[in-house]
């Protein structure tokens, strides 16, 4: 099981080579951190959805699953991600660590901090 960091989604949903990896990986699923994520980047101008296209459109996307991890266990084992001030970074990672899953990413600080059986490295 591989849960995607929020650039993984982007590069997915256009066709980036970096991602190619993960066709053989097994299941792919999205955390809710990263829809609010991608709204928020929208939103700042910073990422732009494809034609139509909106938060609504990847969690409907059949490339992945959205994961709904229990919010009291999600976000306390986030809280104790605190050598990051990215809010983003601590739910991603604790979402991955909760369920046992690899995430998939090119952050070089996320990288960084997961050990190699916690990651894939995009």
């Amino acid at each position: 099981m591989i849960l995607l960091d929020t650039n993984a989604v982007i590069w997915i949903d256009r066709g980036h080579r970096r991602v190619k990896r993960l066709s053989d990986g097994g299941p792919l699923f999205v955390s809710p951190a990263t829809l609010i994520e991608l709204q928020m980047l929208d939103e700042l101008g910073r990422i732009r959805f494809k034609a139509a296209g909106s938060v609504r459109s990847i969690v409907e996307d059949d490339r992945w699953t959205v994961d709904d991890p229990p919010s009291i266990d999600w976000f306390t084992l986030a809280s104790e991600e605190s050598w990051t001030r990215d809010p983003f970074d601590r739910l991603i990672v604790a979402h991955a660590r909760l369920r046992g899953w690899r995430l998939a990413t090119a952050d070089r600080t996320l990288l960084g901090r997961l050990r190699p059986s916690e990651r894939v490295e995009l």
